[in-house]
C-alpha cells in the first residue's frame, strides 16, 4: 500500500520534504502524523508491505495502548534512571493526552486490570487505523517496502537517505525503527547500526521482557490457559522473591505480565544458580483455608471424581494440574480421597513445582533494551545532539520499563514530541 497525499518538491530529480520519518511502526506513526498537522510536508518511509507491524499484533492483538497512571510523576517511576529525562516530554504529551488523541478519532479506550488501557474494541489493528486516516488526512507521504539502504551525512547533519533506488532529502529526519523484539515484524535493529555510524553511544539489546521457559510437560498442556496466582522464585532452592497476578500458559513454559515484569530479575538468577519456581494457585488463601473449602465442596459433591469435583475450583486448569500430581489418582471417586490425600493435594496446590530452564528470546520479547544512551538526546525535543537535525524515539532509546502499556506510552510520547519538532 502506498498512500500518495502530500507534495513534494522536486530537485535534481531528487524528492525533497519538510521532515522524513523512517520506520511507521508507533513512535514512526505518531511522528509522522504530528508534523504533518503542524503543516510540515511528511514523507514516511516504512520497510515492510504494511504499517505498524508490532502495534498489529501487541497485547496479544488487543493492543495495550497505554497504562492509565494519569500522574505523571508515578508513571516515571516505572522508567527507572530515565525518570528525571522523560519528565519535560511527559508532562507536555502522556497519559491523558494518550487517552485524548485516540478519543477524539473516535477510538474510545477501556481500562482493565493493573491499569492497562486498550481499544474498547480490543483489536490492535483498529490502532493501526486511526493513524492511517490521520496521515492520509494531514497529506502524509507514505512509501511501504521502502527499506532504507543509505543514510548520507556531512559536517554533523544528515543530507540526504536513499530507500528502493530513491533519494530523498529533508530539513529533519525522524528515526523511529524500533529495537529487536519480535524481529519478524521488521525490527531487526537497523536504527541501532545507523546511530553508532552516525558517532552515538548504543548498548547492545537484550530480551529483557520476555516469557520464561520450563521444562515440566503439564505446564506446556496448559497453553492458552490462565490463572491468578502467585509464583515464588528460587535459586539453589533458597527464595529470592515472589509475584502475584495473572499468569499464562505457553507451549513453552509461563508468561502472563506477572511474570513478564519479573523476568529481568530472573535474567539475573539464573547467572547465579538453578532456577526453579513454585506455583500458588489459590494465593487469597492460606492452607487452611484451602482445606476447609476443599472439605466443603467435597462434602457436596461426594459422589463424583476428583477431576470433576475440582473443575469448581480450578476451572479450565484443573485437568493438567491434577496430571502434576501423579501419586493422586484424577479418577478416584471424592467420598474416598483420604484425608492425607486431601492434605496432600492442599499443600501442592499451594506450592507446584516448576524448573525456569531459561528465558525465551528476541522473537518472544515483549520489549527488548538497548539504544542511544539518554544523554546523547535533547528529551525536550527528542532531538540527537550528535547530529542536529536527527531525531529518535522509541525503542532506539535506551530504557528500562515494565511490562503494561509503557512501552507503547513511551512510544507515543516520543514521537509526539519529535513531530512537534521536527
Amino acid at each position: 500500500m502506498t498512500m500518495k497525499s502530500g507534495v513534494a518538491k522536486k530537485i535534481g530529480g531528487n524528492e525533497t520534504y519538510d521532515v522524513i520519518v523512517i520506520g511507521g511502526g508507533a513512535s514512526g506513526l505518531m511522528a509522522a502524523a504530528v508534523a504533518a498537522e503542524r503543516g510540515q510536508r511528511v514523507l514516511l518511509l516504512e520497510k515492510n508491505r504494511e504499517l505498524g507491524n508490532k502495534v498489529r499484533i501487541s497485547g496479544g492483538g488487543r493492543c495495550n495502548i497505554t497504562n492509565a497512571e494519569m500522574d505523571v510523576r508515578t508513571l516515571l517511576k516505572k522508567y527507572g534512571e530515565a525518570e528525571q529525562a522523560l519528565y519535560a516530554a511527559f508532562a507536555r504529551f502522556g497519559v491523558p493526552e494518550t487517552f485524548a488523541f485516540f478519543e477524539e478519532r473516535q477510538l474510545p479506550l477501556v481500562v482493565e486490570e493493573n491499569l492497562r488501557a486498550f481499544p474498547k474494541s480490543q483489536k490492535a489493528p483498529d490502532v493501526v487505523r486511526v493513524f492511517e486516516k490521520a496521515l492520509k488526512t494531514a497529506g502524509v507521504v507514505v512509501k511501504t517496502a521502502a527499506a532504507v539502504t543509505k543514510v548520507m551525512v556531512r559536517d554533523g547533519t544528515i543530507t540526504s537517505v536513499t530507500a528502493g533506488g530513491v533519494e530523498y532529502t529533508a530539513r529533519s529526519y525522524v528515526l523511529a525503527t524500533g529495537g529487536v523484539s519480535h524481529p519478524e515484524t521488521g525490527s531487526t535493529g537497523d536504527g541501532f547500526a545507523w546511530l553508532s555510524d552516525l558517532g552515538h553511544t548504543v548498548s547492545p539489546p537484550s530480551p529483557t521482557i520476555v516469557p520464561l521457559a520450563t521444562s515440566e510437560g503439564w505446564s506446556h498442556a496448559l497453553s492458552g490457559k490462565s490463572l491468578r496466582g502467585k509464583v515464588t522464585f528460587l535459586v539453589d532452592e533458597k527464595k529470592a522473591f515472589a509475584e502475584t497476578g495473572n499468569i499464562l500458559f505457553t507451549h513453552f513454559g509461563i508468561s502472563g505480565p506477572t511474570v513478564l515484569n519479573a523476568s529481568p530479575r530472573v535474567a539475573d538468577l539464573l547467572w547465579k544458580g538453578s532456577v526453579t519456581a513454585k506455583l500458588d494457585c489459590f494465593p487469597d488463601l492460606d492452607e487452611a483455608a484451602l482445606a476447609a473449602e476443599m472439605l466443603a465442596l467435597f462434602t457436596t459433591e461426594k459422589n463424583k471424581t476428583l477431576k470433576n469435583a475440582l473443575k469448581t475450583l480450578l476451572p479450565g486448569v484443573y485437568s493438567a494440574l491434577l496430571s502434576a500430581l501423579p501419586t493422586i489418582d484424577p479418577e478416584k471417586k471424592v467420598h474416598s480421597v483420604t484425608k492425607e490425600e486431601r492434605r496432600f493435594l492442599c499443600r501442592s496446590l499451594k506450592a507446584l513445582p516448576l524448573t525456569i530452564t531459561g528465558l525465551m528470546g528476541f522473537d518472544r520479547a515483549v520489549v527488548a533494551d538497548g539504544g542511544v544512551h539518554l544523554g546523547e538526546v535533547d528529551t525536550k525535543t527528542m532531538r540527537s545532539r550528535k547530529i542536529g537535525n536527527l531525531f529518535i524515539t522509541g525503542d532506539l532509546l535506551h530504557i528500562r520499563r515494565p511490562s503494561g502499556g509503557y512501552s507503547l506510552q513511551l512510544c507515543w510520547t516520543t514521537g509526539y514530541i519529535a513531530g512537534m519538532n521536527a
